[in-house]
């Protein structure tokens, strides 16, 4: 009985995560006064280069798709979910002049163990 009530509570988790709603106003945001910094649960750079390439390379990146905005308007948020459990994180990418800024973050818990760091540096490498 006990492993019963187990996967049930793991399998109702994983359903929540796969299916919880993302609110594009909650995540289409940018971070003001952004620098290059790491931090638990996330990452922030900032380089010269242009929204429209970068925008080419998150949408051929795996299990990545657009929540909000668009080339046009200067500003995308992209969610890319975790192969396994369907866990979200969302990118946002802005256009400040010559200044291309990218803000990764999780949905999730406390700490994503670097995904998001790693993912706004194989994005760059590319660009």
């Amino acid at each position: 009985m006990f492993w019963m009530v187990l996967l049930l509570v793991v399998l109702g988790f994983g359903a929540y995560v796969r299916l919880a709603p993302s609110d594009a106003l909650r995540w289409h945001v940018s971070k003001k006064g952004a620098e290059n910094r790491d931090f638990a649960g996330g990452a922030l750079r900032v380089v010269e280069g242009d929204l429209a390439a970068l925008d080419a390379i998150a949408r051929a990146a795996p299990r990545t798709r657009v929540l909000a905005g668009s080339v046009g308007e200067g500003m995308v948020t992209y969610v890319t979910r975790s192969a396994l459990w369907g866990f979200p994180d969302y990118t946002t990418v802005w256009q400040e002049g010559d200044s291309l800024h990218l803000y990764g973050r999780l949905r999730f818990g406390r700490s994503d163990l670097g995904v998001n760091r790693d993912r706004l540096e194989r994005w760059l490498a590319q660009l």
